[in-house]
């Protein structure tokens, strides 16, 4: 090999070694460079914005080495704000309560108990024949309320055709007697348990009582003794009072009270559960305030008692079975009076009511009814 060789080898090498050092120098200028500029930018505050779904966030993160710890300003439309790792922002809608929900139950008056007698157009002369006997009119009634927290309503709905002669004609005896509760519902036989359902619905968000009574208006009624008979269970929160019964499931067609889901109770033949007869009956608030919450999913039968009754089964609920809640008409409730067991409903059983209540009532009221003094001393 040449010295020309030799001597062009060593300055190559000379020069590789000299590139391999700048290169050296530049990488460590360059990693120094990097850590200042990148610990000015840490060091500095940062503001990052968020889009939400209807506005902005502004969120401020602080920086501590790498941990970020973000801090959300408040916003009115926002009733929670949690951000992650990635800088998600989950958005947890309230609904503000209207201002009539504000208003603490406490406020409410307390009503002792409230009573609802089931109605029909038709039935105008029962009406008064029950406002002429045990149902306290005008001032009195106003005076019951007052005094003794007993609320009476005759309950109807309103026609299929609103605003008809027959809601003309309910609209012109609520001017003159002042004593109905409309509901929203369509009047008909076959739809008693839905009026029963709406009845309770409507009475638990417009009166706080303890008890709730429903009663037909062709059966007569002994206010004090309704009184002082609920009064004793006023300890039990969930309590059903009425006459308690259980007759046969009825499959035929075309009979009287005629069960179309027959099948539902078991074997041809079967009776139904215990329930209370439809004349009269009454439940507690607790009661009454779990149909209003669960009316659109409670089941409706042909009965409205079997109804009622089936909406308390599986509930932890007292049945409490009263015979003077179910009394015959004279002499049954008669005899029963003179011995000092006082009824607190009288009907006849075959006709489900008093029969010919509107020639009748003052009869039995007569012969069968409290002494007149009695509601406003009986202390409920």
């Amino acid at each position: 090999m040449s010295m020309k060789s030799k001597g062009g080898a060593a300055e190559l090498s000379a020069r590789n070694v000299l590139q391999r050092k700048w290169a050296l120098l530049l990488c460590v200028a360059s990693f120094c460079a990097g850590m200042f500029f990148t610990n000015r930018i840490w060091s500095m505050p940062e503001y990052i914005e968020i889009s939400g779904t209807s506005e902005i966030e502004r969120i401020k993160l602080n920086s501590d080495g790498c941990n970020l710890n973000p801090v959300a300003r408040p916003s009115s439309n926002y009733s929670k704000v949690e951000v992650s790792n990635t800088q998600n922002v989950v958005k947890n809608d309230v609904k503000r309560p209207r201002k009539s929900e504000t208003i603490e139950s406490s406020t409410r008056r307390k009503y002792f108990m409230v009573i609802g007698i089931n109605t029909a157009f038709s039935s105008r002369k029962r009406r008064d024949s029950v406002r002429t006997t045990w149902m306290p009119r005008a001032n009195e009634r106003q005076k019951l309320e007052e005094e003794k927290g007993i609320i009476i309503r005759f309950v109807i709905g309103h026609s299929s055709t609103s605003g008809g002669i027959l809601d003309k004609a309910i609209e012109a005896e609520e001017k003159l007697h002042a004593d109905f509760l409309r509901l929203n519902h369509v009047e008909g036989y076959l739809e008693l348990s839905a009026k029963t359902k709406t009845y309770f619905s409507t009475a638990v968000a417009l009166w706080d009582a303890e008890f709730y009574v429903k009663v037909d208006d062709d059966v007569h009624v002994n206010l004090a003794t309704l009184g002082l008979t609920l009064s004793m269970h006023r300890m039990k929160p969930r309590v059903y009072v009425g006459c308690m019964k259980s007759g046969p499931v009825l499959a035929q067609k075309g009979v009287k009270y005629h069960e179309p889901e027959y099948w539902k109770f078991g074997e041809v033949g079967n009776k139904y559960f215990r329930h209370a007869t439809g004349q009269l009956y009454a439940i507690s608030k607790d009661l009454a305030t779990y149909i209003s919450i669960n009316q659109d999913v409670l089941h409706k039968y042909a009965n409205e008692d079997v109804s009622l009754g089936s909406w308390f089964i599986g509930l932890d609920v007292d049945h409490v079975d009263d015979r003077r809640m179910c009394c015959g008409t004279p002499p049954d409730c008669e005899w029963k009076a003179q011995a000092g067991n006082v009824c607190v409903a009288s009907f006849d059983w075959k006709c489900s009511g008093i029969c010919r209540s509107v020639e009748r009532m003052k009869e039995v009221h007569l012969r069968c009814g409290e002494d007149e003094n009695a509601l406003w001393s009986a202390a409920l």
